[in-house]
């Protein structure tokens, strides 16, 4: 059955544009750019590049630099020219008159890779609206595949054109997708208010593309969500309970990367899934501690969460990859007030995760209850119960056969155990 993008299998032969303004807020990464490419499954026939102080209006690029593009998409036998931009719609159209051949832009590119990897029903809903939303802007002649998705023989008006039908179906699609989006928000959101009512703390994972947050995640949870040397290799967000040493339960949550000038529609269109990050309990911000430009990732990330109202969600940094920089031990950095700010660790192996779940612990303990609890043959229930916290450290007997436990637990599960089981609050000995 063929979707509302049939898309081909990848092997497309790309001529990859990317063109340096003085701008600093306008700058892409080229390195980046080719990985994306490669991310999309295209063959990388060469990358063109070239300065201009601004665009031009009507081609993005002069008129001498398109037709030495135009040479080299004939001589390489290319399918498509990619942009390391954004273009405009009209833009879009003048260079493919010109080219005679596709051209994309980075947004539609990066919507591309995301098609690809939404894997999830919600994710592919996501993905869809956002392709929608971008190629709305795009539409110029009829897209006749559009009417399968709403029977277009009976919907068209008296003197409806072609180009109108196919922007009312269009709309009526997208109108469709949010009313779905909507309910999957409203079902995240009951879930969020569960865990706040069971006061479970809930971690969220974000950091820049390919810095290694899922390899973390699986580390951290013994799970096998996937995890590649890949731009996004994940997309759709994934959430696991685990145990952390004297703290309890908490739900981690591992989310889509993120990239310098990630598009607009991209982060309207997740807003169910990037709001498991707004009101994350506490963040860890993964970074590839080898990367060339770490500190411009850094600043990347940090704006799109601010984007989506999480800026303000406290968090530690993750320094990842530590494997790769040789000798380099894992170590927590503090403030001058002895708070944890950072971790260095190694997913892959491991080194430094004992220090990772020692700073949420700090970072998110609760006041505890400490001391020997003396309990009566007949309270065999509330032992039980003790363990079933996992908060017994020891366990011995008193001469009248009493078991006296030594327990540690948060304050909370301990009024509610004296509720429970009618117990006094001296009941603890030590």
């Amino acid at each position: 059955m063929e979707t509302l993008f049939d898309r081909p299998q990848g092997g497309e032969r790309a001529v990859l544009v990317h063109i340096d303004f003085p701008q600093e807020y306008t700058r892409e990464d080229p390195q980046e750019f080719e990985m994306l490419v490669d991310s999309a499954g295209a063959i990388n026939c060469g990358l063109v590049r070239g300065s201009r102080p601004a665009p031009d209006s009507r081609m993005f690029i002069g008129s001498g630099k398109v037709e030495e593009l135009a040479r080299i998409v004939e001589e390489q036998q290319a399918d498509l020219v990619i942009f390391n931009h954004s273009l405009s719609p009209s833009q879009e159209r003048n260079l493919e008159r010109e080219l005679k051949c596709r051209v994309l832009d980075r947004t539609g590119l990066i919507l591309d890779i995301f098609a690809q990897r939404a894997r999830t029903h919600e994710g592919k809903l996501q993905v869809e609206l956002a392709q929608l939303e971008h190629m709305s802007t795009r539409l110029v002649r009829g897209w006749t595949h559009l009417e399968r998705q709403k029977g277009g023989i009976g919907l068209r008006g008296p003197g409806e054109t072609q180009l109108e039908t196919d922007r009312r179906l269009l709309r009526a699609r997208i109108k469709s997708i949010n009313s779905r989006l909507e309910k999957v928000r409203k079902q995240r959101d009951q879930g969020r208010r569960a865990r706040q009512r069971a006061e479970v703390p809930a971690v969220s994972i974000v950091g820049y593309t390919n810095a290694g947050k899922s390899t973390l995640f699986n580390r951290l949870t013994q799970s096998d969500v996937y995890a590649a040397d890949q731009l996004f290799a994940t997309l759709d967000p994934t959430v696991r309970r685990i145990e952390v040493p004297d703290l309890g339960g908490i739900i981690l949550a591992d989310t889509v990367g993120f990239i310098r000038h990630l598009p607009h529609k991209l982060v309207e269109s997740f807003r169910a899934t990037l709001e498991e990050t707004r009101d994350a309990d506490f963040l860890l911000h993964v970074v590839d501690a080898c990367a060339v430009d770490r500190d411009d990732n850094i600043f990347q990330v940090q704006e799109v969460l601010g984007e989506i109202g999480a800026g303000d969600v406290p968090g530690v940094m993750v320094y990842n990859k530590i494997d790769m920089m040789g000798d380099f031990p894992p170590r927590i950095d503090r403030d001058e007030e002895g708070t944890a700010i950072a971790v260095w660790v190694s997913a892959v192996t491991g080194a430094g995760l004992d220090l990772l779940l020692q700073v949420l612990n700090e970072r998110l303990g609760k006041k505890m209850v400490e001391g020997v609890l003396r309990l009566l043959p007949e309270q065999s229930a509330v032992r039980a119960h003790c363990y079933e916290l996992k908060a017994v450290q020891g366990e011995s007997a008193d001469d009248s056969g009493n078991a006296l436990l030594s327990i540690r637990m948060p304050v909370k599960a301990w009024q509610q155990m004296l509720k429970r089981f009618s117990l006094q609050g001296d009941i603890l000995i030590d």
